[in-house]
């Protein structure tokens, strides 16, 4: 099994933009697509809500890849988008 570890910025991401920021579709709306279809699960349940949010600590799995969550390294967990956030 491939494990791949995403760096959260901010306090969560969507299920379907996870996907497309690791490289495994390209992109959003290919990303819901892969949901709907029950290949993805989140801590070893199958989830079907496309845009639930994933948090540090979980872990996301599709086929035979495992992707874990980790927190925000700049500490940024404000809740907004890094381009929404201001120095």
């Amino acid at each position: 099994m491939q494990t791949i570890e995403f760096e959260l910025e901010g306090d969560y991401v969507e299920l379907n933009m996870l996907l497309k920021l690791v490289g495994l579709c390209g992109s959003g709306g290919a990303g819901k697509a892969i949901v709907a279809s029950g290949a993805v699960k989140v801590g070893g349940v199958t989830e079907l809500r496309k845009t639930r949010k994933i948090h540090a600590g979980q872990v996301v799995s599709v086929d035979d890849t495992e992707i874990r969550v980790l927190a925000d390294p700049a500490g940024m967990s404000d809740g907004r988008p890094k381009s929404g956030r201001r120095a």
